[in-house]
């Protein structure tokens, strides 16, 4: 169980700080970000929303239990992130700027992967074979 938080806390902590990091200038509407919305073509008006999203993504994967929260806070940040991939890719963007969309998708997975991992070692026993003898 320890390796198992351990290695949860590796992913999360960079994908949490990932995450904030890259909300702030959204919400604050930056002219970096509104450049960024421009050449991507689309309206400045919903980088306050992608932030605030953003935000309340990273407070639901940080705080302990709400399940179901965290398992749309995680679809939420695949969303994010394949948006902005897609959307770098359709309007000619270099492959060399994937690296970070890639850097993006192994936090999230390894992040959501290891919260699975943590919610079933933290499981008891009898709990597990009371679930598999209902199904």
């Amino acid at each position: 169980m320890k390796k198992t938080k351990i290695f949860y806390w590796v992913f999360t902590g960079p994908l949490a700080a990932f995450m904030l990091l890259s909300s702030i200038p959204d919400l604050m509407s930056s002219p970096d970000a509104v450049a960024v919305f421009n050449h991507l073509g689309y309206p400045a008006y919903l980088l306050p929303f992608l932030g605030v999203a953003k935000l309340l993504g990273v407070v639901a994967i940080l705080v302990p239990g709400f399940p179901r929260i965290k398992e749309w806070a995680y679809a939420g940040f695949v969303f994010d992130l394949t948006g902005a991939m897609y959307s770098s890719i359709s309007v000619g963007d270099p492959a060399s700027g994937w690296l970070i969309f890639l850097i993006g998708y192994i936090l999230i997975a390894g992040s959501y992967v290891f919260h699975h991992k943590k919610l079933k070692a933290a499981a008891p026993s009898s709990q597990n074979s009371l679930t598999l003898d209902q199904h």
